[in-house]
């Protein structure tokens, strides 16, 4: 018998009834899941404006599907913008409709699409959240009453996965940035999320015909959505995860024939080829070219837009963009032991979410570490499985299972890499003004963030969560750090995270929103606007015309010469590319000046 780790080393917890009604299970389900996501994806929503440079090209190309009636061909400042499919488009577009053109509208689509992929996490980790394999063999029959009960143990090991594990699923820094932007990575992660935990809905009730062809078409219907939402990549990391899970599970030609392509095939075409076939009728090989050509092979064969990273890149992401939970990473993988092929193959279908998840995880992980071009938000889509392993590794030691110690040493070993986690967030905390520099775009960030105290109100919280973790560990009770890490970074998100965003909001994107204004109000009828030395796509969207975007100040001046007499124009940039200009000042009328951007008006010889 291998002795429990002194780290955790308290008893079990008391067993949680799982005789409550199921209106009051559900009550307080909807009750978490309603704090979780409204602290990490619906409070101050719309507190900040649209961030340049690549949120308001999706805004703005929604917004002329409004304005112009065109839902097919999507269009940025009267250019055809065909980087993404229109799902995100189209859903932005009916939000405007419905509240009004501004960032609310642009934002929700992938704030409530988060929502819907932490509600789907929920569920499943309380239907088949076991964090061993054994609890899964005292589920026989109906899940919901139908025949012998599952062990009270089982009960409560899978309330906790739920619990902890949609927790993790919302509140960690990858999620909570992507779902709080108007574009299409949170759309596309959601759907690619819902579609594989459809798929494993199916697959772990194999007892229930009608309920798993059910499931099985939510799973087509949402590949679909995300193959409308970024493309064929909606369709193809879903695929290989399900491919190398048939392989593993040694159940590749049962599911074949279980998944009924052919029908699947039918739900998947109905929703990915009209609009390719409209947009193909309409743009012909532009729309090819652009998309699948540059957009989607050679984003994967090549560097696109200087988008290049080492190898390792990924580590660091997940790394940084799961933190808290992403020292107990390693560990929660460790501890499923997903070398014992063959005593995974012998285990009930009901048994394998974890292997699920962690397949998930390898496969997109894996993919992108392959391609050339890297951004962060690439492996947005496996931050649900690395959630979904974490919390069934934190409900396996919360509910006492027989062998929750046998890797104790690598869940001390985490449970310590934690620790060490909060005093290096609390570090970074207190000096990060120091590290801030002197960013053009936002001048003087440094020092109002100072002013504010903001980080040091996020290094006091960290420095908190390490004192009061360290006595956890001590005391041994170790088990509970997952409630230090959750309420730490839900102090952190209200108290400094969206004050933060507010003091950088307020000298990065401010300015912009004010010359818009502007130039709204004293924009002649035969003036048009200019920006010059760089492109902020936000001036599109707020002044909700096209603007004319020049790199070199002597080209807008040969623009400008070349312009009829006693005519005018609007032109926007900075204090050294006004000046580049080389305009007569008799000839320039400053209309708005701030300390990143100028709105002048110049006017052209007499």
């Amino acid at each position: 018998m291998t002795k429990r780790s002194t780290l955790d080393s308290s008893p079990p917890l008391p067993l949680i009834k799982g005789n409550a009604p199921l209106s009051q299970t559900v009550v307080w389900s909807i009750a978490w899941l309603s704090l979780i996501c409204g602290v990490a994806f619906f409070w101050g929503l719309s507190s900040v404006g649209l961030v340049d440079e690549t949120e308001p090209l999706f805004a703005e190309a929604a917004r002329q599907m409004v304005e112009t009636g065109n839902w097919v061909t999507p269009y940025f400042n009267e250019v055809t913008r065909f980087d993404k499919p229109p799902l995100v488009y189209w859903l932005m577009a009916i939000g405007m409709q419905i509240w009004g053109t501004g960032e609310w509208a642009v934002r929700l689509p992938s704030a409530l699409s988060a929502t819907a992929l932490v509600g789907l996490g929920f569920y499943t980790l309380r239907r088949f959240g076991f964090s061993r394999p054994e609890l899964a063999t005292a589920v026989t029959g109906e899940m919901n009453g139908a025949g012998p009960q599952r062990s009270r143990l089982s009960q409560q090991n899978l309330v906790w996965s739920a619990v902890i594990g949609a927790a993790i699923m919302a509140l960690h820094p990858e999620t909570i940035v992507w779902a709080r932007i108007g574009v299409s990575d949170m759309l596309l992660s959601s759907c690619i999320g819902i579609a594989l935990l459809s798929f494993f809905l199916a697959y772990a009730q194999p007892e229930f015909p009608q309920r798993q062809r059910n499931w099985y078409v939510t799973a087509y219907v949402f590949l679909g959505l995300a193959v409308l939402a970024k493309g064929p990549v909606g369709l193809v990391l879903p695929g290989l995860i399900v491919l190398a899970f048939a392989y593993y599970t040694g159940q590749f030609f049962k599911l074949l024939r279980e998944l009924h392509l052919v029908k699947g095939a039918i739900i998947f075409g109905a929703i990915t080829v009209p609009w390719n076939v409209l947009v193909i009728a309409e743009n012909g090989r532009a729309y090819i070219d652009a998309f699948f050509g540059y957009h989607n092979v050679e984003r994967f064969t090549d560097v696109v837009n200087g988008h290049a990273a080492p190898w390792y890149f990924y580590f660091l992401v997940v790394a940084v963009g799961f933190l808290p939970w992403s020292p107990l990473l390693p560990w929660a993988i460790a501890r499923l032991r997903p070398q014992r092929r063959q005593f995974w193959q012998s285990q009930p279908r009901a048994a394998h979410l974890g292997l699920f998840a962690l397949l998930w995880f390898v496969v997109i992980f894996g993919f992108f570490t392959i391609a050339v071009t890297k951004l962060p938000s690439y492996v947005l889509p496996l931050m649900p499985a690395a959630s979904i392993l974490v919390g069934l590794g934190w409900s396996d030691r919360l509910c006492g299972t027989p062998h929750a110690s046998k890797i104790g040493w690598g869940f001390a070993l985490s449970c310590s890499l934690n620790l060490v986690v909060f005093g290096l967030l609390a570090f970074a905390a207190l000096y990060s003004p120091n590290w801030m520099g002197n960013d053009p775009a936002m001048p003087g960030l440094p020092g109002l963030v100072r002013e504010s105290g903001v980080m040091s109100r996020a290094a006091g919280i960290w420095a908190l969560a390490l004192l009061i973790g360290t006595g956890l560990v001590i005391s041994r009770r170790s088990r509970w750090l997952w409630s230090v890490n959750l309420v730490a970074f839900v102090t952190f998100i209200l108290l400094s995270m969206l004050p933060a965003l507010q003091l950088a909001d307020q000298v990065r994107q401010a300015p912009l929103r004010e010359i818009a204004a502007a130039a709204i109000a004293q924009q002649q009828s035969d003036e048009s606007l200019y920006m010059v030395g760089f492109m902020k796509p936000s001036l599109v969207f707020y002044t909700q015309q096209p603007v004319i975007y020049i790199e070199r100040s002597s080209e807008l001046r040969q623009t400008l010469q070349a312009k009829a007499p006693n005519s005018s124009a609007l032109v926007v940039g900075t204090v050294d590319e006004i000046a580049d200009i080389n305009w007569p000042i008799a000839q320039q009328t400053a209309l708005v000046t701030t300390d990143t951007y100028h709105l002048f008006r110049l006017s052209s010889n007499p």
